[in-house]
């Protein structure tokens, strides 16, 4: 059984106190203590599940048990029963939201990563879908774990993880080249230093620096095909802003190296599941 790392395990106390500070006074007042039963997951539309880890540990916390009958990443049919938890019922029904919330918000993530990826998989190319560190404050961890098991591929976890030099560090240095100077000098062998840029003089600018990546912000789709004929293999490419399902496969059939897409999880839609007991 998978372990929590120590984050999830705050997170999840968090989120037990949020909801029991003050007790179920409904099920204390109408569940007897010793009244045990069952209940199960529902999926209630097409979903690819994350989150099972979290959601099994509140059960946990709460003195009952709770198992998936499917992994993380699989994809789960609408009106399909993928797991069951058992117990006793005061501890079933004040489990309940907070594995749901867990459980659809995660799920949400993974589900809207794999519909990217698939788009993407649509343009014939080998271009991979990156997140970004647009999360929800405290889920991050959590919420790039349910990227990984949509299909997606994680960018940087912190500002620590790598070195992404936007236009406002550009403008602070007074130019990529000094901007891109200085992060090598840092980076050592150890970090990659990416460079967001705006058009191909930018790009022609953070190629002759020395980058390793190149960031294409806002780019139409003509931009970054033209991007990619102008770098020639000599750096990694990402795309960024402004993409969709629909324009996913025609950016990746420019052959750019990755897209990243904020809204897989700033702007994920959390999924339909309910717990039903009996």
């Amino acid at each position: 059984m998978e372990r929590l790392s120590p984050h999830a395990a705050r997170l999840v106390d968090l989120a037990i106190e949020e909801d029991l500070l003050l007790g179920d006074v409904t099920s204390e007042a109408t569940i007897d203590p010793a009244h045990s039963g069952a209940a199960r997951f529902l999926a209630k539309e097409g979903l690819v599940l994350a989150g099972t880890a979290v959601a099994r540990a509140v059960f946990e916390r709460l003195g009952a048990g709770c198992r998936f009958s499917a992994a993380d990443g699989a994809a789960v049919a609408a009106g399909t029963w993928f797991g069951e938890a058992e117990g006793p019922v005061r501890a079933l029904l004040g489990a309940e939201r907070t594995a749901l919330n867990f459980l659809q918000r995660l799920s949400g993530v993974a589900t809207a990563t794999r519909r990217a990826v698939d788009a993407l998989a649509a343009g014939g190319g080998r271009t991979r879908l990156l997140d970004t560190r647009k999360t929800t404050p405290g889920f991050r961890l959590l919420e790039k774990e349910a990227v990984r098991a949509g299909g997606g591929t994680n960018h940087r976890r912190s500002l620590g993880d790598g070195i992404l030099v936007k236009d406002n560090h550009v403008a602070a240095c007074g130019g990529v080249a000094e901007a891109v100077r200085r992060a090598r000098a840092r980076a050592g062998a150890l970090l990659r230093v990416e460079v967001e840029v705006t058009d191909l003089a930018g790009l022609d600018a953070a190629i002759g620096a020395g980058a390793d990546l190149v960031l294409l912000d806002n780019m139409d789709d003509a931009g970054i095909a033209a991007a990619v004929r102008r770098a020639a293999g000599r750096v990694l490419l990402e795309a960024s802003g402004n993409m969709t399902l629909e324009r996913l496969p025609r950016v990746a059939a420019t052959g750019v190296d990755f897209v990243s897409m904020g809204a897989v999880t700033h702007s994920a839609r959390a999924v339909d599941i309910s717990l039903e007991l009996g």
